[in-house]
């Protein structure tokens, strides 16, 4: 079976938890040799993409109200917001899998270790938010990450800059201070989920840096510059220090990037 008319299949499946499940069992799939992945298989578009549940809410980000840590609901608001982005991401990974055609074996087989690797922060954060009496859906979010995947829907060189290398990226900077935050307000369990996260999604934007760098070499494109570009073309949102610079350097950033960090905002490298 094709496992990138399968990560399709998973991408339209509406129910979160199904969702994650299906990531995770085809990844599994794939590395048993149940699956192979078609590189050449072009595939239509369905209509119903991404598949999502009724709730939550989406709402525009500036709506989205800021809550204490102090507070065991501040933190599910917080660990709602967490699920929500890990949710998405599990979208953004089975996406660049059925969508991009005529890519090496790898690139699949990485995106769907992405995909399953979403799906079990998902299940992480959702199992800790039930313990607050939560479940998803139950606070309002936004739709920033999967509107990104919508403007790249055509280039999977832009995809792989402004998804893995842009947003996903920022999450290294913001998770230490949202950890720290909560191991402030003494919940040791919801910091220790941000640890495992933290760990994973460095892999996760190593892997989008390996695959820019790859489709940059192949075009014979300068990365850095064409990092810029992309960035203006597709209107990516400004980054904004403090940075964790040695997550970066660990996902796989060079000096030379870190160092136009460090002049975007004004600090000093780390």
């Amino acid at each position: 079976m094709c496992a990138r008319t399968a990560a399709l299949d998973a991408l339209r499946e509406v129910d979160p938890a199904t969702k994650a499940a299906a990531a995770r069992a085809l990844y599994a799939a794939v590395l048993e040799g149940s699956f192979t992945c078609s590189a050449n298989l072009e595939i239509a578009e369905p209509a119903d993409l991404p598949g999502r549940p009724a709730r939550p809410d989406l709402v525009d980000p500036r709506k989205l109200k800021r809550r204490s840590m102090q507070s065991p609901e501040g933190r599910a608001v917080l660990l709602h917001a967490l699920a929500h982005i890990e949710f998405n991401a599990i979208n953004l990974a089975l996406d660049a899998v059925w969508r991009f055609a005529g890519m090496p074996a790898g690139f699949y087989t990485d995106w769907l270790k992405v995909a399953a690797e979403e799906a079990h922060h998902f299940s992480l954060l959702v199992a800790r938010l039930a313990e607050f009496g939560h479940v998803y859906g139950d606070f309002p979010a936004h739709d920033g990450l999967w509107d990104m995947c919508e403007r790249t829907r055509a280039d999977v060189l832009a995809r792989m800059a402004l998804v893995p290398r842009t947003l996903e990226a920022r999450g290294l900077d913001a998770s230490p201070p949202i950890r720290a935050r909560l191991q402030q307000a003494g919940d040791q369990a919801s910091a220790a989920i941000l640890d495992v996260i933290l760990r994973d999604e460095i892999g996760h934007v190593l892997i989008g840096n390996r695959w820019f760098r790859h489709l940059c070499d192949e075009n014979g494109l300068d990365p850095h510059a064409t990092y810029t570009r992309l960035a203006d073309q597709y209107h990516a949102p400004k980054l904004r220090g403090p940075f964790n610079f040695e997550a970066r350097r660990d996902a796989g950033f060079d000096e030379a990037e870190l160092a136009a960090l460090v002049a975007l905002a004004g600090l000093d490298a780390q």
